[in-house]
């Protein structure tokens, strides 16, 4: 019997990336299970996240609010709604709602390859649905979407299209490194059974932190998933420079990945 449970569990990596999938039996979870909970996740942060960013950040007023929730509602937000995201289906694909998290566990070492590509197609899928919701409102009021369109609809750009005027390559670092930093955080937190508890909260915060740091370089991705999505409707410049937010996260998380895989490797030997 011992054997057997062992057998499962390596058939299973997947299900055993985070303690909290550990602690509820991940493994009876079917894959469309697991892929419509990243669908839904990666929905609920672009909706909240690209959503206050086209919503809230900047609201007009004679008198009192002109700059709305700024950067740092916008960061809050996709903190937040990552941290709902995760406490909501977390405990059912793991909470990855970004290609990039999906590649960086599945270099650690957590995450089973047989998965990914569900939960890539599921991730895109979400944030383009998350989107098209947003555009759809922005549809009700006159001029709203055709400015919003104008403005990148909260895409992520270098050059022109970064919000401070930062190049390609100080872009491309920048996304790298917090990516990489980002999946260093989850593949920490998620490993500890002490921490299921507040590993959402963990989580979201360090990407409030990541926003804090980069919506002035970049307007932040580290998500492909959200890039793609906001590009759909960002027009001509936005869906050009993409390749940079798909390549750059990925590549960060995916070393990342490969040094805490092989960090702990070594640790295990010495």
């Amino acid at each position: 019997m011992a054997n057997r449970n062992h057998d499962r569990a390596a058939e299973e990596p997947v299900s055993e990336s985070t303690s909290e999938q550990r602690r509820e039996d991940a493994a009876a979870w079917s894959p469309v299970a697991r892929y419509a909970s990243e669908l839904f996740g990666t929905f609920l942060l672009v909706l909240g996240g690209v959503g206050t960013a086209l919503f809230a950040a900047n609201v007009p007023s004679a008198t009192d609010n002109q700059q709305g929730v700024g950067y740092l509602g916008v960061a809050l937000a996709f903190g937040l709604t990552l941290v709902a995201g995760i406490s909501a289906v977390g405990h059912i694909s793991g909470g990855h709602f970004n290609p990039a998290v999906t590649l960086g566990l599945l270099a650690a070492g957590r995450t089973d390859a047989r998965h990914v590509a569900g939960y890539i197609v599921a991730q895109i899928v979400g944030g383009l649905a998350a989107t098209s919701i947003i555009a759809a409102v922005l549809s009700g009021k006159p001029g709203a979407f055709a400015a919003a369109r104008d403005g990148g609809f909260a895409s992520n750009g270098y050059g022109s299209a970064s919000p401070g005027g930062y190049g390609l390559g100080s872009v491309f670092l920048a996304e790298a490194v917090l990516t990489g930093v980002f999946i260093a955080v989850i593949l920490s937190i998620t490993a500890k059974k002490e921490y299921q508890a507040v590993a959402p909260l963990g989580i979201g915060l360090t990407l409030t932190l990541i926003h804090l740091v980069s919506i002035p370089i970049s307007n932040t991705s580290v998500n492909p998933a959200r890039s793609i999505a906001a590009a759909v409707y960002g027009g001509a410049t936005p869906l050009a420079q993409l390749w940079v937010f798909i390549v750059a996260p990925i590549v960060g998380a995916v070393v990342a990945g490969v040094i805490v895989r092989v960090s702990g490797r070594r640790q295990l030997t010495s």
